[in-house]
């Protein structure tokens, strides 16, 4: 537990894996946190990386409140848009209009939150509703500690590169042609590859299915060079996987992250709702 953690007598930070992710116990999120307490959380969500608040049961007006403690809500994209009451909040469901299991499940590839952004998600707040009885995980990849596994000689080949991420290419993968307002409101953006993390200076790969090619080099190299790191970073030892129960709030963070769905369960059977938040984060430079 962190100092900061420990100086807030009813918050409790449990360890869900070595390398990462913690559950947070003691906060009922409908409360407005204090200052020592939003700093504790924010701590926290620095050193795990992922943190879970248990048996929770937020309106979309309470998350977004919750959500906003922690900095300035991005928009989602145009598909990704909540209700018109709620157009930030986004509803990550298998159900159809008439409330019907489809069978799909989104967001199976390995990405980061919004970085196509020009100030990339730092954060994702994803609060479940309803679960299938087994599975619907979400996985997550550490990417500071894939990273740092690199050879020296691999990291100093990676600095200074830029990664160009686009919203377009990454719909092009799932068989999706984006339309022209689309591609104007989230046009190309360069990232550094192994970028610095914001708050805390550590190196993470900034990659995912996002990311389309490397600036300076063709774009079949680029791409194979991609997921090359990908398939690095992936491995089991970078790696945990979170077993959703109903009424968790997840918050991770986006920098220094990876994650995808799980489609472990029966989609076409049972309902999966949750409901997502995201915060804006910080342009970075070379």
């Amino acid at each position: 537990m962190s100092d900061a953690a420990a100086s807030v007598p009813a918050l409790v930070i449990n360890p869900l894996s070595e390398l990462m992710a913690a559950e947070v116990v003691g906060l009922d999120l409908r409360q407005p946190l204090d200052l020592g307490t939003r700093d504790a959380v924010y701590q926290a969500f620095l050193d795990y990386q992922v943190l879970a608040f248990r048996d929770q049961d937020l309106t979309k007006d309470e998350q977004v409140a919750f959500t906003e403690q922690f900095g300035t809500l991005e928009k989602h994209a145009q598909r990704n848009q909540g209700t018109a009451d709620h157009p930030l909040v986004h509803i990550v469901t298998n159900l159809d209009a008439d409330g019907v299991p489809t069978g799909k499940v989104g967001s199976m590839r390995w990405h980061t939150d919004k970085s196509f952004r020009p100030k990339p998600s730092m954060a994702t707040i994803l609060h479940a509703l309803i679960l299938p009885p087994e599975g619907g995980d979400t996985v997550f990849a550490n990417m500071y500690a894939a990273y740092e596994a690199l050879p020296a000689t691999e990291k100093e080949e990676l600095d200074g590169v830029g990664v160009v991420h686009s919203w377009e290419l990454s719909r092009d993968n799932i068989g999706r042609t984006i339309s022209e307002w689309e591609k104007r409101d989230a046009p190309p953006m360069t990232h550094p590859l192994a970028r610095p993390h914001p708050d805390t200076g550590r190196k993470a790969l900034f990659m995912g299915m996002h990311a389309s090619h490397l600036e300076g080099m063709p774009m079949e190299d680029g791409r194979a060079r991609i997921l090359k790191l990908e398939a690095h970073s992936t491995q089991p030892q970078f790696l945990y996987r979170h077993h959703w129960k109903t009424g968790d709030v997840l918050m991770w963070d986006n920098r220094c992250l990876l994650h995808h769905a799980d489609a472990n369960f029966d989609a076409a059977v049972h309902p999966r709702v949750l409901h997502r938040t995201c915060l804006r984060g910080t342009a970075t430079n070379f």
